[in-house]
């Protein structure tokens, strides 16, 4: 099965998982500035693509190019996966997850969260200062639960919960045989 990977990444762990998902697959690995500048036969070749984004303020980053073009590729397999800050059992990803698609694309599209982290060295400015800031606002916050309180503290600096298990559940989607269904 010939499959593509496509990526963005600001700090590095999307990235990474992009790299280990490539590997683990045999697959070919491309920037999504790259990819946006292929013309659609490109993609024809390919069995199944997989756009990798990282979670920012409850969306997929830069996800709207790929999500469009699937709409094209529904006879591929076909995956998203988001890498943010959270560890994979957040509850809360699950909601997060169910909200990047749309119902229709859920029925060709599979979605993924993978846990990274935090590199506020390698952030962009903006990004870095609305961090900051979210966190000043969770650590001065009079009625925080618990685990407000246990979030902004480690997201009060850099960390890195990445580890390359947590590309599995996306290989093993995408490596899937056409009879077998997609779950």
């Amino acid at each position: 099965m010939k499959t593509l990977i496509i990526y963005t990444s600001q700090t590095g762990f999307t990235k990474r998982y992009a790299e280990w998902l490539a590997e683990r697959m045999s697959g070919d690995l491309l920037d999504l500035k790259e990819a946006q500048k292929k013309n659609s036969e490109f993609f024809d070749d390919y069995d199944a693509i997989c756009y990798g984004g990282w979670a920012m303020a409850g969306s997929l980053v830069k996800g709207k190019w790929f999500l469009k073009k699937a709409a094209d590729w529904k006879n591929k397999r076909l995956a998203v996966f988001c890498v943010g800050g959270s560890p994979n059992d957040n509850p809360d990803i699950v909601v997060f997850l169910q909200n990047i698609l749309t119902d229709e694309q859920r029925g060709y599209i599979k979605a993924f969260y993978c846990q990274g982290g935090f590199n506020y060295e390698k952030m962009k400015a903006p990004s870095r200062i609305a961090m900051k800031m979210f966190v000043s606002g969770l650590r001065k916050k009079k009625d925080a639960t618990e685990k407000e309180r246990v979030m902004a503290e480690k997201m009060a600096s850099s960390y890195d919960i990445s580890d390359a298990k947590y590309i599995e559940p996306v290989a093993e989607y995408l490596g899937l045989k056409d009879n077998e269904k997609a779950g």
